[in-house]
């Protein structure tokens, strides 16, 4: 057995296929129009570390990043005690109807990025973004499981066709 303490943290998050497998209706010029936008968006919360201040424009990055995947996708934002981007992290793929989300890697992550506050977010394939009760169930879990290590749950968005759903909007967190 060899010594691995001064590796590299272990990485948790998803190592996506590329974009031509998670989207294969588009075709290369949209996706590539894609990628420049979710890339403008990343240069602007993440360099000048903006502060994500309302669902819509939560909504609008996750929906870049979401849509139109064949496959559910669980998703956390990490951010600071101001609200500002830390990291954007898929940390579970599902199948076509569902995800297996485990708190202990969501608490885990957060941990590792040292956020204050998080927002969940996940894609529903099917197109509709109304959370179902399993959403509901893991968004509480998820909220006691954080609440332990004083990191806030300020939303949980579903994302599916047209605009995606606030929890919070909701009142349902």
């Amino acid at each position: 057995m060899t010594n691995k303490s001064k590796s590299k943290p272990q990485q948790f998050a998803l190592a996506l296929e590329p974009d031509e497998t998670r989207r294969p209706e588009l075709d290369t010029d949209e996706r590539a129009l894609i990628q420049r936008a979710i890339a403008c968006l990343e240069a602007h919360y993440h360099v000048r570390k903006e502060a994500l201040t309302s669902p819509d424009e939560t909504r609008d990055y996750l929906k870049l990043r979401l849509a139109g995947v064949p496959y559910e996708v669980f998703a956390i934002l990490l951010l600071d005690n101001r609200h500002r981007v830390l990291q954007y992290r898929e940390l579970f793929r599902g199948t076509i109807d569902g995800a297996s989300v485990h708190p202990r890697e969501v608490v885990r992550e957060a941990m590792r990025w040292n956020a204050a506050a998080v927002i969940l977010a996940h894609n529903h394939p099917s197109g509709v973004a109304e959370p179902s009760q399993a959403d509901l169930r893991i968004t509480q879990q998820l909220k006691d499981a954080l609440s332990l290590i004083e990191v806030r749950v300020l939303d949980h968005i579903v994302i599916g066709e047209g605009a995606g759903t606030s929890l919070a909007e909701r009142g349902l967190l």
